[in-house]
Formats: structure tokens, C-alpha cells, sequence
């Protein structure tokens, strides 16, 4: 992903979230992906697809079992 389109997804993001402390930083040796932070905490990976001309980001963020409260 270029500067401008994490930018952009970085945007609307915050936007969606309502959180102004995320950020994508750009993933050492991979030009489609992006790492996501809240803060100083990483969080997930976005992805940049191509599907016959049009793209797509896709937000992935792994939850671990022991992060979920005990119900």
C-alpha cells in the first residue's frame, strides 16, 4: 500500500471506530499489507485486494481465547 491509500484507510477507519489513537504503519517486505496499532498496542493486519480491477482492504484482527473475559 502506498502512503496515501494507508492514509486514507487509516481515516476511515478512525472514523468507523471512533478512535483517533489508530494507526496503520507499512509491513517490512510486503507492498499489499499493513500492520494496525491502537496506540502502542498492535491489533490486527490490513490487506489490499484486486478482484478484477477494483480494490479492497481487509481488516484482520486475530482475538485470543485467554484475551475474552470469563463469563
Amino acid at each position: 500500500m502506498t502512503t496515501g491509500e494507508r492514509a486514507r484507510v487509516e481515516r476511515y477507519l478512525r472514523g468507523v471506530f471512533g478512535v483517533t489513537s489508530l494507526r496503520l504503519a507499512p509491513l517490512h517486505g510486503n507492498q499489499d499489507c499493513a500492520e494496525v496499532f491502537l496506540g502502542e498496542e498492535y491489533i490486527g493486519l490490513i490487506f489490499k485486494s484486486e478482484e478484477d480491477g477494483e480494490f479492497s482492504y481487509n481488516f484482520h484482527m486475530p482475538i485470543a481465547a485467554s484475551d475474552l473475559p470469563i463469563s
